[in-house]
C-alpha cells in the first residue's frame, strides 16, 4: 500500500474511531448501563490501525468503508435504530408502504447479528418459497443483513412492485439462496371471526392506517351489545406506527396517561387516549408471541395494565420505542430509537417485553390451543 494509501485509511479509520467515541460516550439510550468508551477500546483501536497500515494489500473503496462503519455504528446501539440509503428513506416517508409487495418475513434479530426467522405471513411469498421457522436470514441480493437494523430490513424487503428478492439462508447449519418474488401480505388491516363462547377474535395484522378507521367502520356495529370477552389477536402483528396503536387503544381505554416514551435525559413524552373508548366495556384476552412486536407490544403492555387483560402467548421481544430521522446529506439518513415505552405505572417494555398470564411452549401454538386456553380462562 502506497503512504498516500495508508494515510487515507488511517484517516477515516479515526475518524470512525472518533464518531464512534463520541457516541458511546453520550449513550443514546435513556437507561443505558453501558460503561464509558476507556483506555482498552481506544489501545484495541491503534491496534488495528496499526495491523491495517502494515499489512492491508490495497487502497479500500472509502466511500464503502465509511458506509459499512457507520451501518456497523448505527447498528450496535440497538436492533431498531438504522443506517438508511435514499431508496429506504423514501420507502419510510410513503404512507402507502403498508400496500406495497413484501417477502412476509417476520425476523428478530440483536444488534450486530443476523436475524432469525420468528415468524411468516400466512399464504406469503417467503412461505410459498419454502422459508422456515428458525432459519437464519444472512443476506438479501448479496447484501448482509448483519449491519442493517430491523427497519432496514423491512423496508428493503418491501417494494411497490413484485420484484424478486434473492434471500440467503441459514438453515441447520447449510446456506443455500432462494428467489422470493414480492407480493401482497396485508389484503386487509384485520380478520374479525366468530367464536362460540367469546364476542369474537379480532386480529389485528399491522398498526398502519387506515386499521382504526377501518375498525370503527366495519366492526364497531357488529360489536355493539354483545356479551362475552373479545379475543384480541396480536400474534404477526410486527410493524406498524405508534400514533395509530395510540388512536386503537383509545377504542378500549379513555385516559390521560396510557404510558410514556422515555428519552434521554429524563424527558417523556406522554401516550394518552383522551376520547370516548366505545369497546371499555368489553372483557378483553391478548394473544401474543414471538411475532408480537412494537406497537402491538404498546397495545398489549396497555390493555393489560389499564384493563386488566389477560395474556396468552409466550414472552414478546420487547421492541416497543419510538424512532426519529435524521436527515444527512445526500438523502441518507439515521433512523435512531429516542425514547423507550414504559406503561403507565412505570413498567418497562423496551428490552424485556411483555411475560404472558398463560405461558404456551414455543412448540404448542397452533390456534387450537390458544383458542382452548381462552375457553378455560373464560370459564373460570
Amino acid at each position: 500500500m502506497s503512504r498516500t494509501a495508508r494515510a487515507r485509511l488511517l484517516g477515516l479509520v479515526a475518524l470512525i474511531a472518533g464518531i464512534l467515541f463520541f457516541w458511546l460516550e453520550r449513550r443514546i439510550l435513556p437507561g443505558d448501563s453501558r460503561p464509558a468508551v476507556g483506555q482498552k477500546n481506544i489501545d484495541l483501536v491503534e491496534s488495528v490501525v496499526r495491523i491495517i497500515r502494515s499489512n492491508y494489500v490495497e487502497e479500500p473503496d472509502a466511500a464503502k468503508t465509511m458506509r459499512g462503519a457507520f451501518q456497523g455504528m448505527v447498528n450496535s446501539m440497538d436492533a431498531m435504530s438504522s443506517f438508511l440509503d435514499k431508496a429506504e428513506v423514501a420507502k419510510l416517508a410513503d404512507p402507502a408502504r403498508s400496500r406495497y409487495k413484501d417477502l412476509g418475513l417476520i425476523l428478530f434479530k440483536r444488534a450486530s447479528s443476523f436475524p432469525l426467522v420468528v415468524g411468516l405471513i400466512e399464504g406469503s411469498p417467503a412461505q410459498k418459497a419454502g422459508v422456515q421457522l428458525g432459519d437464519v436470514v444472512s443476506a438479501l441480493d448479496d447484501r448482509s443483513t448483519a449491519l442493517m437494523g430491523l427497519p432496514e430490513i423491512r423496508l428493503y424487503s418491501k417494494d411497490p412492485q413484485a420484484k424478486p428478492v434473492k434471500v440467503r439462508i441459514i438453515h441447520e447449519n447449510a446456506t443455500k439462496e432462494i428467489m422470493v418474488t414480492r407480493g401482497p401480505i396485508y389484503p386487509r388491516t384485520f380478520t374479525f371471526t366468530e367464536q362460540n363462547g367469546t364476542a369474537g377474535i379480532l386480529a389485528v395484522h399491522h398498526f398502519y392506517p387506515p386499521l382504526v378507521d377501518d375498525v370503527r367502520l366495519e366492526l364497531l356495529p357488529k360489536l355493539a351489545g354483545r356479551k362475552g370477552a373479545l379475543v384480541l389477536d396480536l400474534r404477526g402483528s410486527f410493524e406498524g406506527e405508534n400514533g395509530e396503536a395510540g388512536k386503537f387503544l383509545n377504542l378500549f381505554l379513555k385516559t390521560t396517561l396510557a404510558g410514556v416514551f422515555e428519552k434521554k435525559g429524563g424527558a417523556k413524552d406522554i401516550l394518552a387516549c383522551p376520547e370516548p373508548a366505545p369497546l371499555e366495556a368489553l372483557t378483553l384476552v391478548l394473544w401474543i408471541d414471538q411475532t408480537t412486536m412494537g406497537p402491538a407490544e404498546i397495545v398489549a403492555a396497555c390493555l393489560r395494565e389499564s384493563r386488566k387483560a389477560k395474556a396468552i402467548g409466550v414472552q414478546t421481544p420487547g421492541l416497543a420505542a419510538h424512532q426519529d430521522v435524521y436527515s444527512l446529506a445526500g438523502g441518507d439518513a439515521l433512523l435512531l430509537t429516542t425514547g423507550v415505552f414504559n406503561t403507565a405505572s412505570g413498567e418497562k417494555v423496551w428490552a424485556k417485553g411483555i411475560a404472558p398470564d398463560i405461558k404456551l411452549e414455543f412448540d404448542k401454538q397452533d390456534r387450537k390451543i390458544f383458542l382452548n386456553k381462552t375457553l378455560e380462562l373464560l370459564a373460570r
